[in-house]
């Protein structure tokens, strides 16, 4: 009897470590599967709103089986969200325009810096962070447009010049609350100075043929109205008014012409749409990948073709378009410096009452 009941109990000693054991297994499986979803996706925290991206994104996932998670909203709003987030936070990747807006998402201690072969060799120094806490990815010039009919070519050659009497009620360009003009002010602080930046600002107010108002294309429409003779906006809108399916967006973007000033000195200024690692990524290696992929000859020529911006990797041509309006002279400086000059270019536009 003693030993049958030994046997029982032995028995089920047994059979119950068997189930731990199973048990056991079945959970570190599930957490390696976890672990395994968690690897195979990335959070992108994105202002950018084409379809281009969408479709590279698409490829990057059929390419690699890393899916691609989309967050968009405006630049601000996911700048705010990230820091309410914290440590918290499910993006990988924060995508926007402007290297100002990035370097406010840097200030706030939002990204991280990274070490990647790949993206130093596809992204020049200037177009990236001095301490690689953020990338450029495509570029765009902000250029003059001018009216074919009232404005010969040979009348246009520097920012600084639209300041003359001669383009008094003429001048149309965008609040000073743009991002993309603040970046323009940054920019004359490192070439030329506070005092000659501001001397600009002022010239350009005193010129302006009205108050600011709408975004770069609204200001390419003005000219067809009849409101002013030259705007200021950046070329990769531009391109997409002389390719729309709003014909009267195209027949505004055909009554105007491109140019790129300062070809002569300080050089057109540019911009960047760039992406950062977030502080608290819990898919770096991935976003890593996503970035190099990016930066890639073959997706920088989709972004070239696609959405009329400028690659930033050497390897590839501007599109046919972009080439069309001829190769120009960019400014010389490190795109840092355009967050960093920001607080004074903002307040040199207050003080200068640029709307």
């Amino acid at each position: 009897m003693f030993k049958k009941n030994l046997f029982t109990v032995v028995t089920m000693v047994l059979l119950a470590a068997l189930v731990l054991a199973g048990c056991g297994k079945s959970n570190e499986g599930a957490s390696s599967n976890n672990n395994d979803t968690k690897k195979e996706e990335v959070n992108l925290y994105t202002s950018r709103h084409y379809e281009v991206d969408d479709k590279i994104f698409a490829d990057f996932t059929k390419e690699t089986g890393i899916k691609v998670n989309l967050i968009k909203g405006k630049e601000d709003e996911l700048i705010e969200r990230l820091t309410r987030e914290g440590k918290a936070t499910k993006g990988d990747l924060f995508f926007t325009s402007d290297a100002g807006r990035l370097h406010w998402a840097k200030d706030k201690d939002l990204l991280q810096s990274v070490e990647s072969e790949t993206l130093n060799k596809n992204i020049p120094d200037n177009l990236r962070d001095k301490d690689n806490q953020w990338f450029g990815l495509t570029k765009r010039a902000r250029v003059i447009v001018y009216d074919q009919k009232k404005v010969d070519k040979s009348e246009l050659s520097t920012y600084e010049a639209l300041t003359e009497d001669k383009w008094k009620g003429k001048v149309l360009i965008r609040s000073s609350e743009n991002i993309y003009n603040q970046s323009l002010v940054s920019s004359f602080i490192s070439l030329n100075g506070k005092d000659e930046a501001k001397k600009w600002a002022e010239g350009i107010v005193k010129n302006m043929a009205r108050d600011p108002q709408g975004g770069d294309k609204d200001q390419a429409k003005g000219i067809a109205a009849g409101e002013g003779d030259v705007a200021i906006m950046n070329s990769y809108y531009f391109g997409q008014m002389l390719n729309s399916e709003d014909p009267e967006e195209v027949k505004v973007a055909k009554q105007l012409s491109v140019f790129f000033p300062n070809q002569e000195t300080t050089g057109t200024h540019i911009n960047i749409s760039g992406i950062g690692v977030t502080k608290h990524a819990n898919n770096k290696e991935n976003a890593i990948k996503l970035m190099e992929y990016l930066s890639s000859p073959k997706v920088q020529e989709v972004f070239a073709e696609a959405n009329y911006e400028y690659p930033v990797n050497k390897e590839v041509e501007p599109s046919e378009l972009l080439k069309s309006w001829g190769p120009f002279k960019e400014q010389d400086l490190n795109l840092s410096e355009l967050g960093e000059n920001n607080a004074d270019a903002v307040k040199i536009m207050n003080e200068v009452s640029w709307k």
